[in-house]
Formats: structure tokens, sequence, C-alpha cells
């Protein structure tokens, strides 16, 4: 991992993707565990080494935590969708206890993301950048999907 002066200075910090998760794990902090906490601590349980990812068991089930985090993503994912088009985005998870699932997104009658999860027990990045790359993806389909079938997300 990166130590934390050149952390602060990176510019991926100040990406919408970024500050929209951050956004959104501070929504999950129920507890104001997040507060006055840095960015890249808030987000540090998203970043994981193959290594540290390997060490993970994928016996039982995933913990809360790890499936708030899957939940955020996708979250973050909506909400910029939503900014983006204007038209309200849904995430919706189904993951079962083994850590297998489901994500979509919908905005209005049209699905525009549809995601088969595994391993969520290992779920992770291995860099900020890694992440938003996978975000920014994930993002342009979705738009590119409500850019062909418009009449669809507005129904």
């Amino acid at each position: 991992m990166t130590d934390a002066a050149t952390l602060e200075h990176d510019p991926i910090l100040e990406t919408d993707f970024i500050k929209e998760m951050v956004k959104q794990m501070r929504a999950i902090d129920s507890y104001g565990t997040y507060d006055g906490w840095p960015v890249e601590r808030i987000l540090a349980p998203y970043i994981l080494s193959k290594e540290q990812r390997r060490e993970i068991p994928v016996i039982g089930d995933p913990d809360e935590q790890t499936l708030s985090r899957v939940k955020a993503f996708y979250n973050g994912i909506a909400a910029l969708i939503e900014k983006e088009c204007g038209l309200m985005a849904v995430p919706m998870m189904n993951i079962t206890h083994e850590g297998f699932g489901r994500a979509l997104i919908t905005v209005g009658k049209l699905v525009v993301m549809d995601r088969t999860v595994r391993d969520v027990h290992r779920y992770g990045y291995e860099s900020l950048s890694k992440m938003k790359d996978e975000a920014d993806k994930l993002l342009s389909v979705a738009l590119q999907i409500i850019g062909m079938h418009r009449d669809v997300a507005e129904l």
C-alpha cells in the first residue's frame, strides 16, 4: 500500500466516484465512527492485495461489514448514474449466505447493470484506482444503455 503522504495528494481522491464512495461509507456509519477520518482510511477496507485476498477463508457466511461495502459500491454507482442522466437509479442485490449472488441497477423499467457477484468473502480491489476503473466501466455501459433506450428508462 502507498504511504499516506503520497495518497493525500493523489488526484483520484478528487474524483466524483471517490467522493460518492465516501458519502456511501459515511451513510452506513450509524455511530459516527468515520467522523474525522481521512478519505484513505474510510476507503481502506476496499483495498486488498492478492495475498490478503487469498488469506480470507470462503467458508461460512460473509460478514455484515463486507456485505455493507459491496452494497455501498453499487449504491455509489447508482448515485452517479442518477447524477449523469437525471433519472432515478435503483440498486438491488441478492447475495446468498455462501457469498454468491447478483447485483442489478434499474432505471425506470430498464436494467442498466446486471452483475454476477462471487466470493463476496474476498471482495476488494488492489487499489483505489482499480476500484474506480471498475466503477467507470459499469457506469459507462449503464449510461450507454440508457442512451439507447431512454424511453424505457423514463417509464
